[in-house]
């Protein structure tokens, strides 16, 4: 008489370059967000300092030398270091001085290859960048 054996289930899992392709992806992720996470938080923190000199009211007597120095004061204590007071642009075409900074952030990820990451923002919300 035959046995009658059971089927046997095929195993499931993860094999050797499964799991090599899904590690070089998660690194390559976590690789991106450490290189970018400090750039963005640097960019809110520029773009806080700018909404907050907007708002102020002495600023409208200010010079432009003045905000500027106003600006590297407060980008001191929020360790802003990639915008420099020079990099500024205030214009006051429009009564109260709008001011906004453009720049690029720059990081080497892996050998010659590098990455860049334009950033703009201005004291006035409702300018568009």
């Amino acid at each position: 008489m035959h046995c009658v054996r059971p089927m046997q289930s095929k195993q499931r899992g993860l094999t050797m370059f499964g799991f090599l392709f899904v590690a070089i992806v998660v690194m390559a992720v976590a690789l991106l967000a450490m290189k970018l996470v400090p750039a963005y938080i640097e960019f809110f923190s520029v773009k806080k300092i700018l909404a907050t000199m907007g708002q102020d009211p002495e600023v409208r007597s200010k010079s432009n030398a003045e905000i500027r120095d106003s600006f590297s004061r407060r980008a001191n204590t929020g360790y802003v270091t990639v915008v420099k007071p020079q990099d500024l642009s205030i214009d006051r075409s429009g009564g109260a001085p709008v001011i906004s900074a453009e720049y690029e952030f720059r990081t080497k990820l892996v050998g010659n290859v590098s990455l860049v990451v334009d950033f703009s923002t201005s004291s006035d919300s409702s300018a568009t960048p």
